[in-house]
């Protein structure tokens, strides 16, 4: 048995990896932040430390006491939390100061590389969750006309560019227009900017970076999500096939096919 340490941050995707790793006859040492884990996943681990967005030291010494020399991010820390007023220890700031910028892949990669030093290692994101990963076509929704597959790979091909630029992964499309660009706020909240200025029928793209590490990052959606654009009259979301998870796939297939939101992986 293997100990495997777990730094969970907000929404259901850490709780899954809880799951599915003492599924397996491993063992979780949970690493749960105050400011965004759901507390419900404590039942969920063998041991759990809670700190502050920060404390970077805290996680290091928990996962060197429970001998985890592997580990796995899982769940949103929100970016904004940087503009919070955070009390970071000796160990966050030194790391923050050697940043070029703060963008997300900045952040997570220095975080990523001190792990490595001190013999974490960190495993893709996904590793444990390979089967909800979104498969390649139609998978909720009516058939997409001409127009709308159009828009498709147009929103698509923009919401690679921009994350090639690390400043967000979706976007808000309609009629061959971009209504809305992810930024700090996050998917849910682009696509409900994007529905204020067009109005219904909207169509959204999320996608991965094109150089994603999957170490600390893999774009998901769940039932919020779908939620939302239900809410905003959305028409249709493109994914990533392979590189997107599904949060409570069935739910997320039910509900879309209900409100007859189309669901595409590309």
């Amino acid at each position: 048995m293997s100990v495997i340490g777990l730094i969970a941050g907000n929404g259901r995707f850490p709780l899954l990896v809880a799951q599915e790793i003492r599924k397996r006859g491993d063992s979780v040492a949970l690493l749960a932040l105050k400011e965004e884990t759901d507390p419900s996943i404590e039942k969920l681990a063998d041991s759990c430390e809670w700190i502050s967005v920060g404390q970077f030291q805290k996680l290091i010494d928990y996962f060197h006491s429970k001998h985890a020399t592997t580990a796995i991010m899982a769940g949103q820390v929100k970016h904004s939390r940087l503009f919070e007023g955070l009390s970071l220890d000796w160990r966050a700031i030194k790391l923050m100061g050697k940043l070029v910028n703060k963008k997300t892949d900045s952040i997570l990669g220095a975080v990523c590389g001190e792990l490595s030093k001190e013999g974490i290692a960190l495993l893709p994101s996904h590793r444990y969750l390979s089967h909800l990963l979104a498969d390649k076509g139609i998978l909720a929704g009516p058939k997409l006309t001409k127009e709308e597959m159009g828009n498709i790979t147009f929103g698509f091909d923009t919401a690679k560019a921009i994350a090639g630029l690390d400043i967000g992964q979706t976007v808000v499309v309609k009629d061959m227009a971009v209504v809305a660009v992810e930024s700090i706020e996050g998917t849910d909240e682009c696509i409900r900017r994007g529905a204020s200025y067009a109005k219904e029928g909207v169509i959204v793209a999320k996608v991965s970076k094109p150089a994603q590490d999957f170490r600390f990052d893999v774009p998901v959606i769940g039932l919020a999500t779908i939620n939302t654009l239900k809410d905003c009259k959305a028409r249709a979301i493109a994914v990533e096939s392979g590189a997107t998870l599904m949060i409570d796939k069935p739910d997320i297939i039910s509900t879309a096919n209900d409100a007859g939101i189309t669901i595409v992986a590309l």
